[in-house]
């Protein structure tokens, strides 16, 4: 009797394509060559369209492990280089493990031991472990062969045995017993982690949706599930009511069920109004609509709202914690206080008017304040929020900035979504679209139709007042504009923006215009009057409306200090800690030291060369903007190329056989910059309430020492800017950690390797040990990731030095 056919497995669903590139990619393992490239790299597209390893079936797995050894006994020349390690490390995680342990063993391979060691390094570091893991745990894995799964999980715990005794010792950091037993920890965390996740959501997934079906209509399933809900365990309430929020599909389905549960239970009302608003900040704006319409619906449960709305503004109005908690966090606390707001009533707001509005007052400065652009438009939205709240007919507090997607959504919070009504429910996600989608409309809405009424209004009194329609119009229409000429000389043009004559201002708008041509075509004659003409341009201030004038004074600023470097230079750099000028001229000085260290460090090229394809770096230095996000761009950029595994030697830049007219400047641009910082003056305290200026030296400092690459002064400016780094490493403001931090990765970048090693080595030993707390302890997102970039430049400086001969 024949035997039945074997239930589908996961690949199943996948279309027989993958199998046939499977099958041509082990084929096109002996040609290698152009051929292979293309098989190997359709096997990527079509496996991570698929889903990923998990998506492979049986045949398909076992072709994948064929195509894995045929790679790993290939020659080196045989194989792509940095294509074959990626499919090993996105293939099924156990095979890929055998098949590296097989070569690392096998004499026949044609991998160096070094070879594998590294790309076992690579399935470390980028989680692949706990993929393993979490695919030995599956039940189609555990229904296989124990005896295999025994041995893939010793094998996991003697890796760092395997590697040594291949490589004598001297195998990565990474393989040692004290860095690679906690990182298994971890993994065994994060898969446990998911095997609980998945228990609950097993359970609720079938629980929610029947308990919201039946309680719709029967008041005797509403009692049987309130009754449930309040009798369970208190180690096991947080998993319970955080299940429910999650997956109820709206306010009144969550209140159908859970009843006046976080009034009656005291772990309920601490997940409720403490652990998931102020403790956690990773939930959707869903689930926070969720609770906080679960708590409006019901009288008894209000009074309960308006405590947490206090706790909320007292989190946000906290400068402590403006300065210490993440973005993400301070976005979730502000999602959370504006639809606290939607759902108060006018005698609510009444009773707590007084203390809306000192919280208000504090929030907003304590948000304005921050050297973030985010955080300072969060304080704006909310506070603007807060006031058409308590002022319904009063005057409106408005503020200037610039309207993005998260704005949007912010301000749509304050109208309530119709999920509050009994309607029938939707899946989270299409929840999550229509609301979004919808809600915007309605503030767009009203104000055209405020905006359109005035128009029509004065159209029809103008209409009423027009009583000469039978004159006849004058023909203008070879009327032509008289345009103003420019000075044609840099005198000219000084006597021009110095002068105060009212009748000169077509002139003086025409000047402004012209000045930057006219710098750049005149030379000579600019550097005769260089320091004036810059004094005149940092002083100079708006007469007219001319557009674009912020930009035309700074490109002149610009010009003036590329054609004369050194005397504007000094010039700017000493009136940076001078008595007498405002926040905004100071940082204007900061830009415009950047914008030219960028010019003239980058060469001008005259038809097409070997270097032609390079972009120079784009800083753009605007006022509400990060100021360092478009450099370290490039930084990021030219990391990835520093820490490459398997390098083609096609990719690398050689700037040194490029003129860099940055190189006999770059002193006078860094160390006056560097000098008096901690010195507080009577208007400017750097180390004081002035940080975000002293936010915008640090990443100027840092993109200086960036551009500085292959100048004679960058050792001795990399010496001074590590002591810098180390005197405000402890500083509060997230914006200057970031600047620190990108300082650290502008002087392992620019510095040769050599200096490092022979003149910073027990600084920088210190500085890795400060980059690891940061890691791990920074509660700013950016700030660990650029310290986790360091850590990886300077693994790559000790690699260096361990490879140089004694």
């Amino acid at each position: 009797m024949a035997a039945a056919p074997a239930p589908p497995g996961p690949g199943a669903a996948l279309d027989l394509g993958l199998e046939s590139l499977l099958r041509e990619a082990v084929a096109a393992v002996d040609r290698a060559g152009e051929e292979l490239v293309a098989a190997l790299g359709a096997v990527r597209a079509a496996l991570a369209a698929a889903g990923g390893p998990t998506a492979l079936g049986e045949r398909e797995r076992a072709l994948f492990g064929a195509l894995l050894r045929r790679l790993a006994r290939a020659p080196g020349a045989a194989r792509p280089e940095g294509l074959w390690q990626c499919c090993f490390l996105e293939g099924p995680p156990g095979l890929v493990l055998c098949v590296l342990l097989e070569a690392l063993g096998s004499a026949g391979s044609g991998l160096d031991p070094r070879e594998v060691a590294v790309v076992l390094e690579q399935f470390l570091q980028q989680g692949r472990l706990s993929a393993l893991l979490w695919e030995v745990c599956q039940p189609q894995a555990q229904a296989g062969c124990l005896e295999l799964q025994g041995t893939l999980l010793s094998k996991i715990v003697c890796l760092p045995e395997h590697v040594s005794n291949k490589l004598l010792g001297k195998n990565p950091p990474v393989f040692f017993p004290q860095n690679y037993f906690p990182l298994l920890g971890d993994a065994v965390l994060q898969v446990l982690e998911k095997i609980s996740d998945s228990l609950r959501e097993e359970i609720l997934g079938v629980l929610v949706p029947r308990l919201t079906d039946l309680t719709k209509s029967d008041c005797i399933w509403q009692r049987i599930c309130w009754q449930l809900v309040e009798c369970v365990p208190d180690r096991w309430m947080e998993a319970v009511v955080l299940g429910f929020v999650q997956r109820a599909p709206g306010a009144d389905v969550l209140s159908r069920l859970l009843g006046n549960l976080v009034v009656k239970n005291k772990k309920a009302e601490f997940v409720v109004a403490q652990k998931m608003l102020l403790l956690q900040y990773g939930h959707t704006t869903a689930v926070l609509q969720n609770l906080l319409g679960y708590l409006a619906l019901d009288s008894g449960r209000r009074p309960l709202l308006l405590r947490v709305l206090q706790d909320l503004l007292q989190t946000w109005s906290s400068s402590s914690a403006v300065k210490h908690s993440p973005a993400e966090q301070q976005l979730y606390i502000s999602k959370a206080i504006l639809i606290c707001l939607s759902h108060l009533k006018e005698p609510e707001i009444a009773s707590c008017r007084q203390e809306l509005l000192t919280s208000m007052m504090e929030g907003v400065k304590c948000h304005l304040g921050s050297s973030l652009p985010q955080l300072r438009r969060l304080g704006m939205v909310v506070a603007e929020s807060i006031c058409s709240s308590i002022n319904t007919e009063g005057p409106v507090l408005k503020f200037e900035y610039e309207e993005d997607d998260e704005t949007r959504e912010l301000k749509s919070l304050l109208v309530q979504t119709p999920s509050f009504c009994v309607v029938p429910s939707l899946p989270d996600n299409d929840r999550s679209e229509k609301a979004g989608a919808a809600l915007p409309l309605v503030p767009e809405r009203n104000e055209n139709s405020c905006t359109a009424a005035p128009v029509k209004a004065d159209e029809e009194s103008d209409a009423e007042l027009d009583s000469d329609d039978d004159l006849i119009p004058y023909d203008m229409s070879e009327d032509k504009e008289l345009k103003l000429k420019a000075p044609m000389y840099i005198r000219d043009c000084i006597e021009v923006l110095t002068g105060s004559r009212p009748e000169d201002v077509d002139k003086w708008e025409a000047t402004v215009k012209a000045l930057e041509s006219l710098v750049r075509r005149n030379p000579a004659a600019t550097r005769e009057v260089s320091v004036e003409l810059a004094k005149i341009l940092l002083h100079l201030e708006e007469k007219t409306c001319i557009e674009g004038f912020v930009e035309l004074r700074q490109r002149a600023q610009v010009a003036v200090l590329v054609t004369d470097p050194i005397p504007v230079a000094k010039y700017l750099t000493s009136q940076f800690y001078s008595l007498n000028y405002s926040l905004r001229q100071r940082m204007d000085i900061l830009d415009v030291l950047v914008l030219a260290a960028q010019e003239l460090s980058c060469p001008k090229f005259h038809g097409k060369t070997k270097h032609s394809g390079v972009q120079k770096p784009c800083i753009q230095l605007l006022p509400e903007s990060d100021s360092s996000k478009g450099w370290r761009r490039i930084v990021d950029e030219r990391i990835k190329s520093k820490t490459r595994r398997f390098d083609t030697g096609q990719s690398r830049v050689e700037l040194a056989s490029c003129p860099n007219e940055f190189n006999s400047v770059a002193g006078y641009f860094f160390f006056p910059l560097i000098q008096h910082f901690d010195r507080p003056l009577t208007t400017f305290d750097l180390l004081g309430e002035d940080h975000l200026v002293l936010g915008r030296l640090v990443h100027t400092l840092a993109v200086l020492m960036y551009l500085a690459v292959n100048t004679v002064a960058v050792t001795a400016m990399g010496k001074a800017l590590l002591e810098f780094v180390w005197a405000l490493r402890f500083h509060t403001d997230s914006y200057v950690r970031q600047g620190l931090l990108s300082c650290i990765s502008s002087l392992l970048l620019s510095v040769p390797t050599e200096r490092i090693l022979a003149d910073m080595t027990e600084e920088l030993l210190e500085t890795q040990s400060w980059l690891g707390d940061v890691m791990e302890k920074d509660p700013d997102g950016d700030c660990r990731r650029l310290a986790l970039q360091n850590l990886l430049l300077m693994e790559n400086l000790k690699k260096k030095l361990e490879a140089v001969p004694s």
